[in-house]
């Protein structure tokens, strides 16, 4: 049920543009200030904004508190002020001469807090107010982050406001859709909705669905290094419940093919070690059907297939690096490849959909691999256990954080 109707969110977009009459008035390291500062409160444990978001997101997303504590702490570790500063310097040099459009509206997605975060705060860093249309399965994050701004700047507050309606709510969607910058992000299909509404002058700016990928070399597979990349990997998988772009699917395996079944073993390990730590959350009856149907095809087409008991993670062996479908969820699938050449063929198909890779025993190689990565469509190559922490910095979709919002970019 909306909660908003299509005349209150014009309503809203009309004072969010006499707020930003004001606010591209300010001196923009001013407002930077402020936003570093929101920053720093948010990473802070003890924040009560964090501390909200900590408490109420596992009930509306369906994580558990263990998950939602450790993903913010990780997630928000290197997105200080100091990162943002460097951010605005980096991409806008003089953010004097920058400003972005006289209002944006940010149509969330998803349930992992992060994202929301950087739409709020890089919409303001380029002085554009912003509305938020918060996802379904996160109505916490983007009103904690906006109370959390207004108290550490009344002036600045004003230029955030929430539109809190059904995601079929066709008639508040069009109203939200005459901000002069349109930024969405959700599956293709979202997308491709959203593209047929916002028509020129205004911008759209979109972040389709993505996915990301591990590979481990030769000198990952030796006993002890093979034990600290599955922990890694398994950190990866377990974070936000491999329900976000950064969340691994599947993991290559480069050498002889009975390194899959090793590394198999290794992940299902490390993955029960992590569901006593970070206990998966809920998962609706259709994503654990579509497990459930992947499990079973596995076994039908005689794939080594390791899973918990009650059904909490997934690891399955494959044949070959063929890509399948990804229930997630805590399933993974291993893909053995004979080396560097054919890993970067096997994941070819997937490039333009490709986020993350986490790298792991490639030596010498793996500047070269990194590269071809980067030319087969990856935005980002990390080792295992960093995946869930990209820096505020990162490209995602290949764009820049600040300049997509700007009015020509």
């Amino acid at each position: 049920m909306s909660t908003a109707s299509p005349d209150a969110v014009r309503a809203s977009l009309r004072r969010l543009h006499a707020a930003g009459d004001a606010l591209r008035k300010r001196p923009a390291r001013e407002v930077l200030d402020v936003l570093g500062a929101l920053l720093e409160r948010l990473r802070d444990p003890t924040d009560p904004a964090r501390r909200r978001i900590e408490t109420e997101l596992p009930a509306a997303a369906g994580f558990s508190p263990e998950i939602v504590r450790e993903g913010l702490a990780r997630g928000l570790a290197s997105w200080t002020g100091a990162a943002l500063r460097a951010l605005v310097d980096v991409e806008l040099g003089d953010a004097e001469a920058f400003h972005g459009a006289p209002t944006t509206a940010a149509i969330l997605a998803g349930a992992i807090p992060m994202p929301a975060l950087l739409e709020v705060v890089a919409a303001l860093c380029v002085r554009s107010p912003v509305l938020a249309k918060p996802s379904a399965h996160d109505p916490v994050t983007a009103p904690a982050v906006a109370g959390a701004l207004a108290e550490l700047d009344p002036a600045l507050g004003q230029c955030v406001a929430l539109a809190d309606f059904r995601h079929d709510d066709e008639a508040c969607m069009d109203a939200l859709c005459q901000a002069d910058c349109v930024v969405v992000t959700g599956s293709d299909t979202a997308v491709s909705s959203l593209a047929a509404r916002v028509l020129p002058p205004r911008r759209l700016v979109a972040h389709g669905h993505r996915i990301s990928l591990a590979a481990l070399g030769p000198a990952a597979l030796e006993e002890a290094s093979l034990a600290e990349a599955a922990r890694g990997l398994a950190l990866d998988t377990a974070l936000w419940d491999q329900l976000g772009c950064c969340s691994p699917v599947a993991v290559y395996v480069a050498g002889p093919t009975a390194a899959a079944g090793r590394a198999a073993h290794a992940l299902a390990d490390a993955l029960a070690d992590a569901e006593a730590r970070w206990p998966r959350g809920t998962a609706s009856p259709e994503a654990e059907a579509a497990a459930a149907h992947e499990r079973a095809l596995a076994e039908m087409r005689g794939a080594e297939l390791l899973a918990d008991p009650g059904a909490r993670w997934s690891v399955v062996v494959e044949p070959d690096a063929q890509p399948r479908p990804a229930p997630l969820h805590r399933f993974l699938r291993i893909h053995p490849v004979t080396d560097a050449a054919a890993l970067i063929e096997g994941i070819r198909p997937l490039g333009a959909k490709l986020a993350g890779v986490a790298l792991a025993g490639f030596a010498a190689d793996t500047l070269r691999l990194e590269a071809a990565l980067r030319g087969a469509g990856a935005t980002r190559t990390c080792a295992p256990g960093s995946l869930q922490a990209p820096p505020l910095a990162w490209h995602r979709d290949g764009l820049p954080v600040l300049r997509r919002l700007l009015p020509g970019a």
